[in-house]
């Protein structure tokens, strides 16, 4: 079996702080983030989505974790092909435009250019220090399962090269009817790294649990099963605690796919006060019991 990391999405998150899992001491992000590095061996950075780092952030992260700790960073939301900010673009790559929100064919050819090429370059402390495990890719709802598509996905892999692309599809027609096998062959065929949810049914956004590894990393992640998951308020969205017996459930399917990768990744990313903490330590007591 291939080795099973398993953190959550976050050790930021407001509701966190309040909820008292950080000891009294933990009173820096400097020490949460150590405090944070002492339970899990992995953490999922998705600031990175709202806004692109800094390479002197990436340094600090690199300072405040030991050997052999993982980052997955979120990919910025430009990159994903989601509405962004203008103003959270670079300031002097911002478009003129009476937008507040700005899609990746609203700026100029170079500039898109440069976006990739900033983002990429703030995450070398990390790569270099070995603690940069992959990049998140998760499209919108928009993104189905088309050619110029899945050609997105083989560029994204190339102009990431030789970081680690990872990705996340929120459109059912990805494992609809026949696609199921189309999608996990494509995805195999390229070694193209496939995230596995386990998230609510029954929406647009909806992918089924499936379980699959595509590469030599198998990444999970648990949005929990909110009945709330079209609320904008996110902690409706992602406000869900697993049962004891859902994490006992999971367990052995984890185990049964880290048979078929070097390394899985499992990520809690039910981030309302100390749920995925919680969850997440529940699931390393079994793996590891």
């Amino acid at each position: 079996m291939g080795n099973i990391k398993v953190g959550t999405a976050s050790w930021t998150d407001r509701t966190l702080l309040e909820s008292g899992w950080y000891p009294a001491n933990a009173d820096t992000p400097e020490r949460r983030l150590a405090h944070y590095a002492t339970r899990f061996p992995l953490v999922e950075v998705d600031a990175t989505y709202y806004s692109p780092p800094a390479e002197r952030t990436a340094e600090l992260w690199v300072g405040r974790t030991p050997g052999g700790f993982t980052f997955n960073v979120k990919a910025f939301s430009l990159l994903t092909g989601h509405p962004t900010r203008v103003s959270a673009l670079y300031k002097d790559l911002r478009p003129e435009t009476e937008k507040k929100n700005v899609y990746p064919g609203d700026l100029p050819a170079q500039a898109y250019e440069e976006v990739w090429t900033r983002f990429l370059s703030a995450l070398e402390p990390l790569a270099e220090a070995g603690k940069l495990g992959a990049l998140l890719f998760q499209f919108p709802p928009w993104f189905t399962i088309r050619r110029d598509n899945k050609q997105y996905l083989l560029e994204v892999r190339r102009r990431c090269g030789p970081l680690r692309p990872v990705f996340e599809f929120r459109h059912a027609s990805w494992f609809a009817e026949g696609n199921r096998d189309e999608t996990l062959d494509f995805l195999r065929k390229h070694e193209l790294a496939y995230v596995s949810v386990d998230m609510p049914q029954g929406h647009r956004s909806s992918i089924p649990p499936v379980l699959a590894a595509t590469a030599d990393l198998a990444v999970v992640r648990f949005h929990g099963h909110s009945d709330k998951w079209t609320s904008k308020d996110i902690y409706q969205k992602f406000g869900y605690h697993y049962s004891q017996r859902e994490i006992a459930d999971w367990a052995p399917k984890l185990r049964k796919l880290a048979d078929d990768a070097a390394e899985t990744h499992v990520l809690f990313n039910n981030c309302y006060r100390d749920y995925a903490q919680t969850n997440a330590e529940q699931l390393n007591d079994l793996l590891n019991g």
